[in-house]
């Protein structure tokens, strides 16, 4: 199901970004990586996080990490990661799949300028084998996330 309302987003909003659907598990960085034949940091992985009651998703790069600093300040409270059960529920995607297209209700979106640095980007589809190929600012836009710096 997670998978067809990525597909779902993307003929409404996008049609013209085709979902790749994989042989090979693209559930990690690394393997997304080697899946799609980009670098690494080229990964656009999306974090399932909570803060106080909100919940919200986190666009970063594949090699970025988060600093708990710029996080408590830059969103508001101290960030807990969900586990794969709240992540399910939030998204409708199953971890290593997950991505702020096509979710069962509006989320929060921020995506962090440490993707910037790319013009193409690899988020996940929904899917642990599905992926998309998208510049990041078309990405925010669709999703209307919000640019923030909070990678170290």
């Amino acid at each position: 199901m997670s998978l067809e309302s990525v597909r779902a987003f993307f003929a409404e909003h996008a049609p013209d970004i085709e979902v790749l659907v994989t042989e090979a598990s693209s559930a990690t960085v690394a393997l997304a990586a080697e899946a799609h034949g980009v670098m690494p940091a080229q990964i656009a992985k999306t974090i399932c996080l909570r803060v106080g009651e909100k919940t919200m998703l986190v666009v970063t790069s594949g090699t970025a990490r988060l600093d708990n600093r710029k996080c408590k300040d830059t969103l508001g409270g101290k960030p807990r990661m969900l586990d794969g059960e709240q992540v399910l529920e939030a998204t409708s995607h199953p971890p290593g799949g997950v991505c702020p297209f096509g979710l069962p209700a509006p989320l929060p979106v921020y995506c962090d300028e440490s993707l910037r640095a790319f013009e193409e980007v690899v988020p996940a589809a929904g899917a642990t084998n599905a992926a998309v190929r998208i510049a990041p600012q078309r990405m925010a836009d669709l999703v209307g996330a919000e640019w923030v710096d909070v990678c170290q």
